[in-house]
């Protein structure tokens, strides 16, 4: 929804009306899915409230899933999220994961960027705080012209990239002089991406002390409907999965591809990742690792739902080694991959 206060702000304090005496500067905006203010109810309902009601996620009518959102989940579901919540949040700076990593990546890419003084560098959320507008508008505050979004998805989905990209051009509708505006695309198979991958694959297997026998790659969850309308997700997941098998030298037997995070009975992609180490735990693997090649930080579906439940699972069904493989997130790897893509697409601006 438009905050018409923040549109008449907006209106007055364009870029065009800025006068600093200094070159217009250029904007990049990184973009992540969301994060609660904290893991209380109150919290914890206005994130899932604005998540679950976008239509880019849930696509069922209206008329049909309001009544199931604000009738039932939304009275029973912040509970047990906000449970969750509870077992990965950053204590020291009372904030989930994902906005630590996210504040950190942006703070790296700025520092990385030293040598372009007219680049500045925001962060923002699709969901909750801080908000994509709020970002947009520091940006502009701070004599933006052009500005860069990179919505932090490696693959392609309606239900990331396209809704993160939404949000930005909702705010940017109440603006009378916009800024110009570049978006990142997809990076699934990109050399630099996989190369990054494996090597954080790599320094993290060299860490432990047993070998996995078996290592998965799971991805986040999509509605098989979804797939069928055209969403391309599917097929860039099993993509990045190809190349890093290939990247790595490994068989298709040693790195599997599965989809984790289903929501409501509608069929999601499959092989889903629970139902994929019990079974590998039944025929008497007892050692597995997992990674998250879609997830550009660690966040509450990562180290809680995979290195919580899922870890779980394996072990309870005669699982013995089972190791979570970090994300990405702030490391070298990751932030050369987020440099190298901001650098590529700013060409021409810079």
């Amino acid at each position: 929804m438009n905050d018409p206060a923040r549109a008449s702000d907006a209106r007055n304090t364009t870029p065009g009306s800025l006068s600093t005496g200094h070159p217009p500067r250029i904007g990049v905006l990184l973009v992540n899915l969301g994060t609660p203010d904290g893991t209380d109810y109150r919290s914890m309902r206005r994130y899932l409230a604005e998540f679950l009601s976008d239509r880019r996620v849930i696509e069922t009518s209206p008329l049909k899933w309001y009544p199931i959102l604000y009738g039932i989940v939304l009275n029973v579901r912040p509970q047990k999220s906000g449970a969750n919540y509870e077992k990965i949040w950053n204590r020291e700076k009372n904030e989930s994961p994902l906005r630590t990593f996210t504040r950190s990546q942006s703070e790296k890419l700025t520092a990385a960027l030293a040598d372009l003084p007219n680049v500045v560098v925001e962060w923002g959320m699709r969901y909750g705080n801080p908000s994509t507008a709020g970002a947009l508008d520091n940006l502009i505050a701070k004599g933006c012209r052009r500005i860069l979004a990179f919505p932090l998805y490696p693959q392609y989905s309606a239900t990331t990239t396209a809704t993160a990209n939404d949000k930005l051009f909702e705010a940017l509708m109440a603006l009378r002089d916009q800024p110009a505006i570049r978006t990142v695309p997809h990076y699934h198979d990109e050399d630099f991406y996989i190369d990054a991958l494996a090597a954080s694959i790599e320094r993290h297997l060299a860490t432990l002390d047993f070998e996995p026998e078996v290592v998965l790659a799971s991805y986040h969850g999509l509605p098989v409907s979804y797939a069928r309308k055209g969403d391309p997700y599917p097929e860039h997941c099993m993509a990045t999965s190809r190349l890093l098998r290939e990247r790595l030298g490994w068989s298709e037997n040693r790195l599997l591809t599965t989809f984790q995070s289903r929501f409501g009975s509608e069929e999601w992609l499959q092989p889903y990742t629970d139902k994929t180490v019990e079974r590998l735990a039944g025929e008497g693997v007892k050692s597995i690792a997992i990674v998250n090649p879609g997830f550009s930080s660690d966040c509450i579906e990562t180290l809680e739902e995979i290195d919580g439940e899922v870890r779980e699972v394996f072990m309870h069904a005669g699982g013995s080694n089972f190791a979570h493989i970090p994300c990405l997130n702030d490391s070298a790897e990751g932030m050369q991959v987020i440099e190298t893509l901001v650098r590529r697409e700013l060409q021409g601006w810079i």
